[in-house]
């Protein structure tokens, strides 16, 4: 393997070595001033088609190199400024052709330019789904807005799903985001940047081999403007009760530093309440738990990135984000016989400070043919709870009072080098690697009050956890096209070691993992119209830091969740198979197949009456995928999508005390539209419905929702109010569990009819520069899953 690596690196380099024709030349304004990171586009003259695309650099310099014998135009835009092509050029033998552009300001140029009427372009590969939000009008303006975009993705309470799975990973540009709580997320993050969003259904070697579901990456937009910008937002809105948000960011870039700051305050309300009914030897536990949510949130965030050379950057970002929340939730225990009913009536308070602090220094080299980034992250997570579980008014049944306190921190380092070398349009190669180094510290004290009103800790139920974990990872990716076929593959080495100690027991579980994880995808132009791709890939899912430790939390006085230390990772086999017509998404298949997977199950102890979630390893879990789509703008003046999703989840486990033998089949529609209504006002709706399906042990029934939302520009287009209507159905989750000693039903029910009012302004100059680069920490930070 080693040797056919070298020999292909070799016939790399030999490739390399050829040239053809090649255009350069530098773009400047009438002042004679660079213009760096304007597009340029080579299109051949006889069918208008984009042959290739640059941009810039920081000195104003662009150059294309290959070029077949033919007849071709450049096209050179860049917001601010006029939009310019140049006469026919004609390529034969090896001719270097230097052809300079000097662009003209159009007219107010410090207003924005905007594009009015343009859908969102979507497009399917075969590694994943790509909505292009570049020209888009974007109704509302943070990140679930967005996500509702990707055809497929369904998004319930907050919670993010497709084909079936949860727990998708969200990346920021290639990193994971800071936040803990996708909810907080999906809010917060402000939409105006954003250029488009990837829903990686089978993530190559560049990736982490982490998660054996897709991932959604958000790619911000290359045009940072030029000069002082920035923006005031402003939100009112309805959500269980009154909640508010107000931020502030700003950025400015001239001559090589480019700088930027940002500080916002959510104040945030939801409802999340539950409803169990269980029958424990013939007595029935009906169990309501009224939870309401009001974080507030704090981000202040800022960085600058410095082009030394036109080639050379270095940057510097650092991010601090703190969440506080007090809470009580409404608990009542009714418990009935043949004979007598009584009820207990208890109170579940909270007291919790997140506090999350990142800084990531970088520096970048960048040419036509190369690319090398160095990336250091710093990560520090604190968390600080004090839970009390408190009777709240008389009752017969006997309930102690407990109070737990409950602290964590995880510290994160990660280094990460990454190195791109692109041949020529139809080949390229990339290598990298990763080292990162996470240690966490939990700490569970639990107390229960005794006659004397005496609150005395529980040893048996504290304990303090410390997981350190090193990992290591190496990859090599090759991209070819060779015609109409196209192809990607990749192999990644990840070596793992992790040391979980309990201070309680002073027992150590160690767990050291060495393994490739292969990736691979080939796509053919069927026809001009028709497409079809096949992909694969590898990937392990490990357990989050915190399911490893053996605390134990409760929810009301016989609810709880507790971890597992013996907890081993999932390996996931995928593949996928996508027809594609016009590049848009048409039709698709897939099948997944995971060993050990990571399983929520729910126990009874019959002799309390306690019930306990908890994530344990089955054998298998194999999920069967089919999607048909098709875009809406058959009908007149109105763009989106709508589509079909049906999936098969089959769970198997033979050794367990009760062997598990779960499957069930679900359908889902879905639609998103867009129209634009008079006097410019933009508006959306999105809906969806699914049959039912399994989350877990869980087996639930048919849920739908529909949202709808309003936009419209007002003070020369920099003002925008946005309205949106959320949860406008009133249809909860209804689920069973049906297994062992377990005969449960589960109602969950959120806030509904929720009501957002936004105020977006934006000042400053409106002109462009290209700044997109990743992070090293990847899933480090995705496997530290803190409730709210």
């Amino acid at each position: 393997m080693i040797k056919k690596t070298f020999l292909l690196l070799l016939l790399i380099n030999v490739i390399s070595g050829f040239s053809q024709n090649s255009i350069s030349g530098v773009v400047i304004d009438k002042q004679n001033s660079p213009l760096p990171f304007a597009n340029i586009l080579l299109r051949n003259i006889s069918d208008k088609k984009d042959i290739s695309g640059s941009t810039t650099n920081i000195d104003g310099f662009y150059n294309f190199g290959n070029i077949e014998n033919g007849r071709y135009f450049l096209e050179v835009s860049v917001l601010g400024f006029e939009t310019i092509k140049s006469d026919t050029l004609q390529l034969v033998g090896d001719l270097k052709k230097e052809l300079n552009f000097t662009l003209k300001e159009e007219t107010q140029t410090l207003n924005e330019v905007v594009v009015k009427g343009n859908r969102p372009v979507i497009k399917q590969t075969a590694e994943k789904l790509i909505v292009n939000l570049e020209n888009s009008e974007m109704v509302n303006t943070n990140l679930q807005d967005v996500v509702k975009k990707v055809p497929g993705v369904i998004m319930t309470n907050g919670k993010i799903s497709y084909a079936g799975q949860g727990g998708i990973r969200i990346l920021i540009n290639g990193k994971t985001t800071d936040y803990m709580d996708t909810e907080s997320l999906l809010r917060d993050f402000p939409a105006d940047n954003i250029a488009k969003v990837e829903l990686i259904q089978q993530p190559g070697a560049e990736y982490d081999a982490e998660g054996s579901g897709p991932i959604l990456n958000i790619v911000l937009k290359k045009n940072v403007k030029l000069g002082t910008h920035g923006s005031l937002k402003t939100m009112a809105g309805y959500e269980n009760e009154f909640e508010y948000s107000t931020g502030v960011s700003v950025a400015s870039y001239k001559n090589k530093l480019n700088w930027q700051i940002a500080a916002s305050h959510r104040k945030s309300t939801s409802r999340d309440d539950l409803f169990l009914s269980r029958d424990v030897g013939g007595v029935q536990y009906n169990q309501e738990s009224i939870s309401p949510f009001d974080p507030r949130i704090t981000n202040l965030n800022g960085g600058f990135d410095y082009y030394f050379t036109k080639n050379n950057s270095v940057g510097i970002s650092a991010n601090s984000i703190q969440s506080n929340s007090d809470r009580v939730v409404k608990n009542v225990t009714t418990i009935t016989d043949d004979q007598t009913s009584t009820s207990l009536f208890t109170d579940n308070s909270f007291e919790r400070e997140r506090v999350t602090f990142t800084l990531n220094p970088y520096y970048e080299f960048e040419n036509d043919k190369n690319k090398l980034t160095v990336d250091y992250n710093y990560v520090n997570y604190s968390y600080d709870n004090e839970n009390n579980l408190f009777k709240s008014q008389p009752s017969t049944i006997v309930f102690n009072n407990q109070r737990y306190f409950q602290d964590a921190e995880y510290k994160i380092n990660t280094y990460k080098l990454d190195y791109k070398r692109t041949i020529n349009d139809n080949f390229s190669w990339s290598n990298g690697a990763k080292y990162s180094v996470v240690n966490s510290d939990s700490d569970l004290q639990s107390f229960t009050q005794n006659e004397q009103e005496d609150f005395v800790l529980q040893i048996n139920q504290s304990n303090r956890f410390l997981v350190n974990e090193t990992i290591l990872a190496f990859y090599t990716k090759i991209n070819a096209k060779v015609k109409s076929w196209s192809f990607s593959g990749g192999l990644r080495w990840e070596k793992s070691d992790t040391d979980g100690t309990s201070t309680a027991t002073q027992e150590t579980n160690t767990r050291a993992i060495s393994k490739l994880f292969p990736s691979a995808s080939i796509s053919k132009d069927i026809t001009d119209e028709l497409g079809v791709g096949l992909a694969y890939s590898y990937r392990i899912q490990r357990p989050s830091y915190n399911s490893l430790n053996s605390f134990v939390y409760y929810y009301d006085p016989y609810t709880f969740e507790e971890g597992n230390p013996n907890l081993k990772p999932a390996f996931t086999n995928r593949y996928r198979l996508n027809f594609t017509y016009e590049k848009q998404p048409f039709l698709s298949f897939g099948y997944s197949d995971t060993k050990d997977a990571l399983f929520e199950i729910i126990s009874q102890n019959d002799a309390s009456a306690e019930t306990s979630r908890t994530i344990i390893n089955i054998a298998n879990n194999k999920t069967w995928f089919g999607q048909f789509f098709v875009p809406l703008d058959i009908v007149k003046g109105l763009d989106g999508y709508a589509g079909i999703q049906v999936v098969h989840n089959a769970y198997v486990s033979e050794n367990l005390a009760t062997p598990l033998d779960l499957s069930k089949w679900s359908f889902t529609g879905f639609l998103g539209g867009e129209y634009q209504l008079p006097w410019d006002i933009n508006s959306e709706v999105s809906g969806f419905y699914t049959s039912g399906g399994l989350e877990g042990i869980i087996a639930y029934e048919w849920i739908a929702g529909i949202e709808i939302a309003f936009s419209k520009k007002f003070l020369k287009d920099k003002l925008k109010v946005s309205l949106e209507y959320e949860e406008i159905l009133q249809r909860p989750f209804y689920g069973a569990v049906n297994y062992d000693n377990v005969n449960a039903t589960i109602k969950s029910d959120w806030a509904r009819h929720n009501v957002f009012l936004q105020f977006n302004y934006s000042f400053g100059s409106k002109f462009g520069k290209d700044k997109n680069r990743k992070n090293a920490s990847e899933d480090e930070q995705n496997r530290i899953k803190l409730d709210n």
